[in-house]
């Protein structure tokens, strides 16, 4: 797996329960980790997308371990329908879903992930389409603070665009480091919290790849493919991915809360549930995994599965 460590795989393969035969897409490939686990636990086919070119290239590893058995199809999880339809994949056993940036992309200075080290501050998973310097050097000050605000949950956003707006008119930001830099400047940090970045890298990055979008547009796409008792799984690693997946399995799996006599939506006939909620609550990575890998602490794990036909509908 090219040494790459998939976060709650255990837990994944417990909800996704492989079965020989079967169908699974594993909608974020990236070190290959979940798609491999997958494989090795019975005999069946996954179909593995990524936007990022560099991890198909490492993928290329994988697909000589298991030929016939593993695809890989470059494109993003919100078209995973059009790409599974382009192979003749119409229905399928379990989708998986990892979220968020993945180890490698963290860990390379050059894609300008993280303010852990110097790099062009750059965020794009496909190296296509404007960057994170393209926003941070073109967005007015409003606009950055919303987006900061909306995508990093960053209660100092105002303050934040204020500095990067002065900072820009001296000279353009285009590193990883000189951002953080100019955040730290007016969000002191305290020496047990979260760098004072954090929540501004996200957003950035949130934004540049439309990963809420992505995401949104995928779990749609997954419900519709899946067969009678196919199953989707699902590990966010912060609180706008979790709340995402939470309220989209609670609404197709008739755990979304009754509106209130007073709102026309009350007079909808309700419709059966098409899925039911393998976890009430999310699922946390276990302490020893947590000890092992620290990028592990944040995940939440959430999994659902599709009901006979006779006791639902469509999502």
């Amino acid at each position: 797996m090219n040494g790459h460590l998939p976060v709650m795989g255990a837990e994944m393969l417990a909800a996704l329960a492989p079965r020989d035969g079967g169908s699974y897409c594993d909608g974020t490939f990236g070190g290959g980790g979940w798609s491999e686990a997958i494989l090795g636990a019975a005999r069946c086919t996954v179909w593995a997308i990524d936007r990022d070119p560099e991890a198909l290239v490492r993928g290329g590893t994988a697909l000589a371990r298991w030929p016939g058995r593993l695809h890989l199809l470059p494109g993003r999880i919100g078209d995973l329908a059009a790409l599974l339809e382009a192979e003749g994949v119409y229905a399928l056993d379990g989708v998986v879903l990892d979220l968020g940036v993945s180890s490698f992309q963290l860990d390379d200075a050059a894609r300008g992930f993280s303010f852990r080290f110097e790099g062009p501050l750059d965020m794009r998973m496909e190296r296509a389409g404007p960057s994170a310097a393209e926003l941070v050097n073109r967005l007015p000050e409003a606009e950055l603070a919303d987006l900061l605000f909306r995508f990093g949950e960053e209660r100092a956003s105002r303050r934040i665009a204020r500095a990067i707006v002065a900072a820009r008119g001296v000279a353009p930001i285009v590193t990883t480091s000189r951002l953080a830099e100019v955040i730290r400047s007016v969000v002191p940090g305290k020496p047990s919290a979260i760098d004072p970045a954090t929540r501004s890298f996200q957003a950035l990055r949130i934004a540049v790849n439309d990963e809420l979008g992505e995401l949104e547009r995928a779990l749609a796409a997954a419900a519709k493919l899946l067969n009678p008792g196919g199953r989707l799984v699902v590990v966010a690693f912060h609180s706008l991915e979790d709340r995402l997946v939470k309220r989209f399995m609670a609404e197709v799996s008739g755990r979304a809360p009754a509106p209130s006599r007073h709102d026309p939506a009350s007079a909808i006939p309700h419709r059966a549930a098409a899925f039911r909620l393998l976890t009430p609550h999310a699922a946390r990575p276990g302490a020893a995994e947590v000890a092992a890998n620290p990028r592990a602490r944040s995940a939440r794990l959430r999994a659902m599965e599709r009901l006979p036909a006779a006791d639902g509908g469509e999502p």
